[in-house]
């Protein structure tokens, strides 16, 4: 282990110094291949969510004050009552190198070891750890295709890579090719534009399954609601949703 540590150390200080690589958020230069394109002062300072953190227990947002672990499960923000979904978290917040790697994994599919981390230490945590199966929220094809891939899949893949839960990208899919999500619109119209826009192609694949639901960003919730709210009329167990960020308000 420690050998291994130190060719890695060594790579890295060869690689900084011949291809210097720029941290996507503060300019500075990125030291590790495993941090990706931020470097590792702005990773510290990204705001990461950890298993002690209040969160509400079916949206994963953020609470206020301190709260014991016996009555974590009891946290509720009352926004979400209405998401289809059994419950939601993310890494952190979207800011500083969780807003990078999102933006960064748009353009290319990449997952750096450190977020794929990160995903990983989430998806073990309660209440996700009993899913037991992988899927993707899915883009429309000419959306896929403009992009030539989908960034929730790249995600989706490297999960099950690390967890070993079976991964499904093909049998949830988008019906309905919906307008963007546009800065400034309220939950109602959020929740109205992919309403009915999912559809399966195997109910019977997802029968009886706790599923666990990937994205890159929670911010509304709408999307993630309504994939769930078609996985659960499958006969899905339960329907759980893992992004690399969220939003702090909605």
């Amino acid at each position: 282990m420690l050998l291994t540590e130190t060719i890695t150390q060594l790579c890295d200080s060869a690689l900084a110094l011949v291809y210097p690589q720029p941290c996507h958020v503060c300019g500075h230069s990125v030291e590790s291949r495993a941090d990706g394109f931020v470097c590792n002062d702005c990773w510290v300072s990204t705001r990461i969510f950890s298993a002690a953190d209040p969160l509400c227990w079916k949206c994963g947002a953020l609470a206020a004050g301190n709260i014991g672990a016996e009555a974590r499960e009891q946290v509720r923000c009352q926004s979400c009552e209405l998401h289809a979904f059994t419950g939601a978290r993310a890494c952190g917040v979207y800011e500083k190198a969780l807003r990078a790697a999102v933006l960064s994994l748009k353009r290319q599919p990449y997952v750096p070891s450190r977020l794929a981390e990160l995903l990983g230490a989430a998806a073990r945590r309660a209440p996700l750890r009993q899913c037991t199966r992988i899927v993707p929220i899915p883009l429309h094809p000419r959306r896929q295709r403009a992009r030539g891939f989908n960034q929730a899949e790249t995600i989706s893949a490297e999960l099950a890579r690390r967890s070993g839960l079976p991964l499904d990208s093909v049998n949830l899919f988008r019906t309905v090719h919906t307008e963007r999500h546009r800065a400034g619109m309220d939950a109602r119209s959020r929740r109205e534009t992919v309403e009915q826009a999912f559809a399966v192609r195997s109910p019977r694949l997802f029968a009886g399954q706790s599923i666990l639901l990937v994205d890159d960003v929670f911010t509304s919730g709408a999307t993630a609601s309504a994939c769930a709210a078609t996985l659960l009329q499958c006969g899905a167990k339960a329907v759980f949703v893992l992004t690399i960020a969220r939003t702090v308000h909605y």
